[in-house]
């Protein structure tokens, strides 16, 4: 196995049935953090089907063989950039899928620079809790903080929660000794994976907001949480919810 594969969830770039009308794609590592404190990051991708219409969360490269499985399950109409910094595959999907409509959360247009231009016709913004193509299907909850507002999405019939960066759960064994230094002071190691340190100050003078969207997360009662980022809950949605937030918990 080589280190990619280790750092990773392998086999990559392929569909990952989760639940009915719902699938994961694990996706490669990508380099991220400021310059002397970057480290590996997989990434992971989160398709629901509703119709014959697919919604397409935080994508990862589409290569041929992924687009020829997505071809069976159904066509991509909704590219979901969840937050600013969750944007980079978009165009790509944009460009093999142009019925697709990309939604963007707050920010990315800034944060991306002219990277967004040539599908800038075909964005929309992501913002309200509702107004979407997909309400039928899948709750929207924008969560602002000062620095990112992530878009947080709740798939009501097979009640799947899908968060981004909210909680991240990097497991230790993938790690290199850095990283695994760095992701246990920031709190967001497996098996105790939450928001990180550094995002949490972000929310500091809007935590009753934040409370509020975690009692609404809890509310919907998951039966799972798929993660951007690291290992997902497969089970016990809520009380997961309830360990990775307890910082959260007034005084």
């Amino acid at each position: 196995m080589t280190q990619p594969d280790r750092q990773t969830y392998p086999p990559l770039n392929t569909l990952k049935p989760v639940t009915d009308d719902v699938w994961i794609v694990d996706g490669p590592l990508i380099e991220f953090g400021p310059p002397l404190l970057r480290m590996p990051f997989p990434t992971r991708m989160t398709i629901i089907r509703i119709g014959r219409e697919l919604f397409i969360h935080s994508p990862t490269p589409l290569t041929e063989g992924l687009k020829e499985e997505i071809a069976a399950i159904g066509a991509p109409a909704w590219i979901i950039g969840p937050n600013r910094i969750h944007y980079w595959w978009i165009p790509e999907w944009c460009d093999a899928y142009p019925d697709a409509v990309a939604y963007l959360a707050p920010r990315i247009v800034d944060q991306a620079g002219d990277r967004l231009d040539r599908i800038s016709d075909r964005c929309q913004p992501l913002r309200d809790r509702s107004g979407y193509p997909w309400d039928g299907a899948v709750d929207t909850l924008p969560v602002h903080g000062s620095y990112m507002s992530e878009i947080v999405f709740f798939h009501r019939p097979s009640r799947t929660l899908v968060l981004t960066d909210m909680i991240e759960n990097f497991e230790p064994q993938k790690l290199g000794l850095f990283a695994r230094l760095l992701t246990w002071l920031g709190g967001a190691q497996h098996p105790d994976g939450k928001m990180p340190r550094d995002m949490r100050l972000t929310y500091r003078a809007r935590a009753e907001d934040l409370r509020a969207a975690v009692d609404t997360m809890i509310g919907w009662n998951p039966a799972r949480i798929i993660l951007a980022h690291g290992r997902w809950y497969e089970r016990g949605g809520a009380d997961e919810l309830r360990r990775a937030f307890r910082w959260l918990a007034k005084p």
